[in-house]
């Protein structure tokens, strides 16, 4: 099985293509993910220069677009690759270049492509019709939870000839490590000590997790939170949050920014890993998270649902419900601290659904489906 894995989003222009996968590490990890289940990759890269290079056994072909006038132009440039490599399947990334996908299927009719989302989100309802046709050209559409595709076939998005695949959209090269000699490093502690690593913007609802918190401290005094964010556009509101209330100042730490390397040091020092979002399509933060054997304290969205295996791993609380979260802060805390056992529980769940070799499988599996027309399991 070959699939040609398509990106149509360009490259930033400035970037030649050590410095994109620099950039961009998701275009090597996923295409190396998805080979590790036995199949055969190639990768076709919108950029502004021409050239191919070779990593781990993958040929990346990059495509200058510039002058490529819309979607039918760029579709037509990756079919004549894709026809070159002799593809079986065509793998084109975002739900968003649906329209391009379709200009691509146009081009090769007997080449099945599936289209993965990428929290790319419903379409306006007065563009319904473009998007329904252009969505029909997909043999399969790829979700990290079937829930998420709800809103789509509630409206009679997709045709019924399309699969729908329940596959995350990557995973971590994250190890769990030893957490005392984190901690020596970060410098973290707590009883529990919990990880937040997520920006500071109304999607993730900081508010609420500090209200949780600040609930939970009630019953676990030695709780201590520290948050890793980048960008921050409710930082005066969370900081006017902290300050004035007694149960967050002091228990609350706000590191910024952190390198994506020291992020797997935060995660080993880490006794339970905390999200309040509100809706993600995947959770690259949660991913990590599992891949260090942290225990997750997670909104009940379907991205999460998926990744914690419906919950079995980890806790579940509903988005919006300090409460909740306080709760299952609680719930998780014992058994996070108690042991090793905890840890390798997550780890092992990650090893069989989350990993690059479980994500290599499922792969495997889906092009066969749509390559041979059987029947989505």
């Amino acid at each position: 099985m070959h699939a040609v894995l398509v990106n149509f989003l360009p490259a930033p222009a400035e970037l030649d293509a050590d410095a994109i996968f620099a950039r961009w590490p998701s275009l090597a990890d996923i295409a190396e993910a998805i080979a590790s289940g036995g199949t055969r990759v190639s990768v076709v890269q919108m950029a502004t220069f021409d050239g191919r290079v070779t990593r781990s056994g993958i040929g990346y072909h990059f495509v200058d677009s510039r002058g490529m006038r819309g979607a039918g132009d760029l579709g037509r440039a990756a079919a004549n690759i894709a026809g070159e490599l002799d593809a079986d399947v065509v793998h084109v990334h975002s739900l968003a270049f649906a329209r391009h996908a379709a200009a691509l299927a146009r081009c090769l009719p007997a080449l099945p492509v599936v289209l993965q989302d990428h929290a790319d989100g419903l379409p306006s309802r007065w563009r319904h019709m473009p998007w329904r046709r252009w969505y029909g050209a997909a043999a399969g559409i790829a979700f990290t939870s079937l829930d998420q595709a709800t809103p789509f076939t509630r409206r009679r998005l997709f045709a019924r000839h399309t699969r729908l695949l329940a596959i995350p959209e990557s995973s971590s090269r994250f190890t769990p490590g030893d957490r005392r000699e984190a901690r020596t490093v970060t410098g973290l502690h707590g009883e529990p000590c919990v990880l937040s690593v997520g920006h500071l913007a109304a999607g993730k609802d900081p508010l609420t997790m500090l209200d949780g918190i600040a609930k939970a401290s009630e019953r676990l005094p030695g709780l201590q939170l520290w948050c890793a964010y980048g960008t921050a556009p409710l930082l005066s509101v969370v900081r006017r949050r902290i300050d004035g209330d007694a149960r967050l100042a002091g228990r609350v730490h706000l590191l910024g920014a952190v390198p994506h390397a020291d992020i797997e040091w935060l995660m080993r020092s880490a006794d339970l890993f905390v999200s309040a979002s509100l809706a993600e399509g995947s959770g690259y933060a949660l991913l990590e998270a599992m891949a260090c054997g942290l225990r997750p304290v997670v909104t009940d969205i379907p991205s999460f649902r998926a990744i914690t295996g419906d919950g079995r791993i980890g806790r579940l609380w509903p988005r919006g419900d300090a409460g909740a979260l306080a709760g299952a802060l609680v719930a998780a805390a014992s058994d996070a601290m108690a042991s090793d056992t905890a840890r390798r529980e997550v780890r092992d769940h990650f090893d069989a659904a989350l990993s690059y070799d479980a994500l290599g499988r499922r792969w495997a599996e889906a092009y066969r489906q749509v390559a041979g027309g059987e029947d989505a399991a």
